[in-house]
Order: structure tokens, then sequence, then C-alpha cells
């Protein structure tokens, strides 16, 4: 059995012994007295042909034509192959530009849809139930011993799911939004405001990446990979020209190395970076949470929100598969409350018998804090 290009030349081969065998028919019918066996000899030394070849060409003509003699009323079929192949030829030089641009263009699109969506996307903030309420901001400040401020903020928090709790073990209390962090929640000095599930502030969308738009910075670090991998293929083989010496003089070389080297750098650093947040996700974790374990009312534990594979990623892409390399929001949950790994803690709230009754409840005001 021969590959895809020895069969290509097999045939070209064929076709132009075939060609041969035609036109010389006339000399065939003249008398000539040199035997078929020569004449085909000298056809496929004049062809180009290869010993090795020699075997596959006569089983080749064997199968095809059942008798390698030459025949006139073959010289049309042979004709009309060349032309279907010619067209064949013709037709897959232009779709290989076309598919080039399709894709292209499909990378540039989803790369450009999701670096919007990841910077366009404000991050998503407590909503109201987490502020205090005037009563309570009063009796807050006007209580001066710490303990007795910590046994309000308990009080208070009684009411929500909170299970996360500050280095000391205190309700973790913002006391510039005045609002008592939901688990997960940080504030960020940048936005200056307290983000829903923050991982970090990215400078290179100058946006907070949290809950709202996680989803969105994977898939644009997902995207840009494969758009930097595109780029270097298609400027590869230009590199192996310029690296040879058969790339012409002029503005083209450094357009070559310019494209080569920056797609490979990007890829390189983008990479370390999207299989550093798959990990993340696969653990169900934030970059805040990996360096510093969140702490719940038995102590530390990096794998407390850790529910599995299959739920880690559904909780950050949704459970619509169909939806996961689209840049649209399908993140579970509302950002303010996060399922343990350890059941037992959340059955001490009587708020959380019911997890539906909190999410409905809280549709209204997530809505307006996102």
């Amino acid at each position: 059995m021969c590959d895809g290009g020895e069969e290509a030349a097999l045939i070209s081969d064929a076709l132009a012994w075939l060609l041969q065998a035609g036109e010389s028919h006339a000399d065939v019918t003249d008398g000539q007295s040199r035997r078929p066996a020569s004449r085909a000899q000298s056809w496929k030394r004049s062809c180009g042909m290869q010993h090795g070849s020699v075997q596959r060409f006569e089983m080749l003509s064997e199968g095809l034509l059942l008798d390698p003699r030459p025949h006139h009323h073959l010289r049309g079929a042979v004709v009309l192959l060349r032309l279907r192949l010619r067209a064949v030829f013709v037709v897959f030089l232009c779709v290989i530009p076309v598919a080039y641009l399709l894709v292209f263009h499909v990378c540039f699109v989803m790369f450009s849809w999701t670096y919007w969506k990841s910077i366009f996307t404000p991050p998503a903030t407590p909503c109201k139930k987490f502020q205090l309420s005037y009563s309570d901001k009063q009796r807050y400040e006007m209580e001066e011993r710490p303990d007795a401020q910590k046994q309000i903020l308990v009080e208070i928090a009684k009411k929500l799911p909170i299970f996360t709790r500050a280095q000391s073990g205190a309700i973790r209390f913002c006391d510039r939004c005045q609002v008592l962090k939901p688990d997960r929640c940080h504030h960020c000095s940048v936005c200056e405001t307290c983000v829903l599930k923050m991982d970090h502030h990215c400078p290179w969308v100058n946006n907070c990446v949290g809950f709202s738009n996680y989803k969105f910075f994977l898939l644009f670090l997902s995207y840009s990979m494969l758009y930097c991998v595109f780029i270097a293929a298609t400027v590869f083989q230009y590199f192996l020209k310029f690296w040879e010496g058969d790339l012409p003089n002029g503005p083209a070389k450094f357009h070559v190395l310019f494209l080569m080297f920056v797609a490979l750098m990007f890829f390189v650093s983008l990479m370390f970076l999207f299989g550093y947040h798959c990990w993340l996700v696969a653990k169900n974790r934030s970059t805040l949470e990996a360096f510093s374990a969140p702490v719940f009312v038995n102590g530390p534990d990096r794998n407390g929100f850790n529910l599995g594979m299959r739920k880690n990623l559904q909780q950050v892409f949704g459970e619509d598969r169909r939806l996961w390399f689209i840049p649209v929001f399908s993140s579970q949950g509302n950002g303010h409350y996060f399922s343990l790994k350890n059941r037992s803690s959340e059955s001490q709230n009587p708020l959380l018998a019911n997890e539906d009754m909190w999410e409905e409840s809280d549709d209204g005001s997530e809505q307006g804090s996102m």
C-alpha cells in the first residue's frame, strides 16, 4: 500500500504513460517491429518512473485497463480524467485560502468578543442584604468595645449565608463599603469596592476578575492561545524560508520574525497562566484562596469549596455544555452563596435549610448588584 503522495504521483505517471501510449499507437500500426513490452518500458523510463514504482504501475494498469496495450478509445477517457483532476486541483487551491480566512476570522472574533466581555463586564458586588441597616450601623458605630462590635456582627451574620471568617475568627466586615463580606468576597483597592468571588485585579483587562466575568476571562485566555498558535503555524513556513535564506530581502523579513516571536512569546506566557487557572477551577479555588486558605468555623481549609471536578466546572461554566465556549454568562448561583464540601456547617444555619429559598429571595437584589 502506498500513501497519498505516492498514489498521486503514480496516477500522474499512469496518465502520462497512457497519453504517450495513445500517441504512439500510430507507430505500432505502421509496422514497427518493437515489442509492446519494450515500448512500455521506454514509456516508463520517459515518464521518470523509478524501479520501485514499475511493479505498482503494472498492477494499476492491469486493474484499470485489463490490457496494457494502448487503445484509441482510452485516449478520450484519459483526457477527461486529466481535466477532472485539474478542476479538482483548482478547486482545492481556492478552498485553502477560504478555509484560512474562515478560521482566522473565527479566532479573531472569539478573541475580541471574550476580551470585550472581560473588560466591560462590571464586577458583581454584595446585595443590600449584606449591608448594615441604619439601626445596626448606629449600634456598631456607637459601640467602642471591639468584643461588643464583633458580637453585633455575629448576630447580623446569623441571618445570612456566611461561613467564612477572618484570620482572627471574627465575621469579615468591610469598613469602607460598610457590608458584611459574603463567602469568597474581597475588597479591591483599585476598584474601591467589594467584589463577589474575587480572583484578582487584572491590569491587562483593567478590571477585577470575579464571579461576574471569571468565565469570560478563562475563555479569553483559551482563545488568545488558539489565536497565537494559528498565527505561528501559518508564519512558520516563511520562517523556515528566512532561516534557509530563500526569503527575498525586504520588509517581509521583519514582519515574519516579529509575528513568529511575538506569537510564540505570548503563547508560552498564556499557556502557563491558562494552565494555572485550569488547576484552580478543578480545585474550585480563586487566586486569593490559593495563596491564603479560607478560614471556616473549624479553621482554615483550602478544599472547603471543592465539590469534585464535575461540579466545580459546572459552577463556573454552567450545566449547559453548549454555552461553555461562548462568552455569555452561564455560571451557577448568584455569587453570594457557595456550597461547601462539609455540609455539616451549612446545616447549622437555619436560613440555609432550604437553599432554593435563599436564591429565589435574592433574585431581585442580585440584578441590582450585577
